[in-house]
């Protein structure tokens, strides 16, 4: 979805990016790349998705890769603030989408952020923007207008804040029916929730113990000069980010990048060797691999998508580890061979409200319905595989969202449904950057089913 001051605007798709006589290495290249992958996502596209697609049409080198995702990913987080800027700056919404998404970039590299250093000089960014629209066969005609208004904010940066800053969506940089409905669910802690969706996530690691200690890695790490610290039983975080083949032993499968909250699946299913355990809507495996590396199990790992099955053995490969995949739908029982499991972790779908620091589009490509929708195909999947458990078996139900209805709700009305037997469990854990205690939104309902 659009932000709020652009829902009435029709925008043509997005042009392909294709940069005429702009250095592969410059930061016009890297505007380019990231105003493409913003105005994609504009368009209803997940980031992830829109930076394959722009890198698939360029020949772009790691380091500007590396830069166009770091720009988009920033947008993301400020694009609320940006588009009320430019509703303040233009009588109508500049056209096309990658003008649109240019002018959010650019925006947003000079928009001063507390706390943060600016990645580039304003009047660079200025420059390069205008480099970049002036390259571009769609945009050429508008760089007068990118150089006016990008030289406007700078002359009237304090002005303009003050004014748009009024607005809820660019204070918070979220869709207004995101802030209302925080604050309706966490009326103390729903600023604390809002800003800890804005700030950058930690590269968090989930230590191997079939291959070594959380000890002796820190020691192989400090040894690396790389900086971490423990903040979990498996877990620790880089204090600097790095690219993930430059994590010490991470092709060896010696540890796996993986949010702490993350960390708490295995600990809380409570498997040992032998059981027959489902890992039910399994991709990508992080929490596959977790439980494989607890115990040598039986381990079935189920996803709709055939496709993201692939990104599960890759895993597992790496961990040196072995697991039954299938492709299924787990709100359904064709797949099933009839055999009852031990213990079933239902990472069900939701609107992943509670991850929006790790994946800042998700606040514009959600609609205030989905987590109604989501809910019901949540609990069809929780009915059905309740049905696949033995009795006084443990089905762990998991949620990255932080709306009640998709959480705490979903857990009581299931107990209810099927007179299941509530355990201890974390419940919602709220999203915080607090220093050790660092992680992103989940929330975890633990049950039993009543023995025959």
């Amino acid at each position: 979805m659009l932000p709020p001051s652009r829902k009435t605007i029709t925008r043509p798709a997005p042009a392909d990016f294709k940069a005429v006589e702009v250095k592969p290495d410059s930061l016009a290249f890297s505007l380019l790349g990231a105003a493409q992958a913003v105005a994609h996502v504009l368009e209803g596209t997940a980031l992830p998705q829109a930076l394959a697609k722009v890198f698939s049409q360029n020949n772009a080198s790691p380091q500007a890769r590396g830069a166009i995702q770091d720009i988009s990913y920033r947008t993301m987080r400020q694009v609320g603030r940006a588009d009320a800027l430019l509703t303040a700056m233009t009588s109508k919404a500049p056209e096309p989408a990658l003008l649109y998404g240019l002018l959010c970039c650019a925006l947003t590299l000079i928009i001063k952020v507390d706390g943060e250093e600016a990645p580039y000089e304003a009047f660079v960014v200025v420059d390069q923007a205008v480099t970049a629209a002036s390259s571009n066969p769609h945009m050429a005609h508008a760089k007068g207008m990118v150089n006016a208004i990008l030289r406007r904010f700078l002359r009237e940066q304090d002005e303009l804040t003050g004014v748009v800053l009024k607005q809820p969506a660019a204070l918070w940089n979220y869709p207004g029916w995101w802030i209302d409905q925080c604050k309706t669910a966490y009326p103390k802690d729903w600023q604390a929730i809002l800003r800890s969706g804005n700030l950058s996530p930690p590269l968090t690691l989930r230590v191997n113990r079939r291959h070594t200690s959380v000890a002796d890695y820190l020691q192989v790490l400090a040894a690396q000069q790389v900086d971490a610290s423990q903040i979990g039983p498996d877990a620790i975080r880089l204090h600097k980010p790095v690219p993930v083949h430059q994590i010490p032993g991470f092709d060896l499968g010696h540890a796996s990048v993986q949010d702490a909250a993350a960390q708490l699946a295995a600990s809380l299913l409570d498997v040992a060797d032998g059981m027959r355990v489902l890992d039910a809507c399994a991709a990508p495996g992080g929490k596959t691999g977790h439980l494989l590396e607890s115990a040598d199990l039986h381990l079935t790992a189920l996803d709709s998508d055939p496709k993201r099955l692939v990104r599960i053995q890759e895993n597992l490969d790496r961990l040196q580890l072995n697991a039954v995949l299938k492709a299924g739908d787990a709100s359904k029982s064709s797949w099933w061979d009839g055999q009852p499991f031990d213990r079933i972790l239902a990472d069900v779908p939701c609107t992943a409200s509670g991850i929006v620091r790790r994946h800042p589009d998700i606040r514009w490509l959600r609609r205030k319905s989905d987590a109604t929708q989501l809910a019901a195909l949540s609990a069809r999947i929780l009915d059905n595989l309740w049905t696949m458990l033995k009795p006084g078996g443990k089905l762990l139900l998991v949620t990255c969202s932080i709306w009640p209805m998709e959480s705490e709700g979903q857990a009581a009305a299931f107990a209810k449904r099927q007179n299941a037997v509530r355990l201890d469990a974390p419940g919602q854990l709220l999203p915080t950057a607090d220093g050790s205690n660092d992680h992103d939104g989940l929330f975890y309902a633990l049950f039993q089913k009543p023995a025959a």
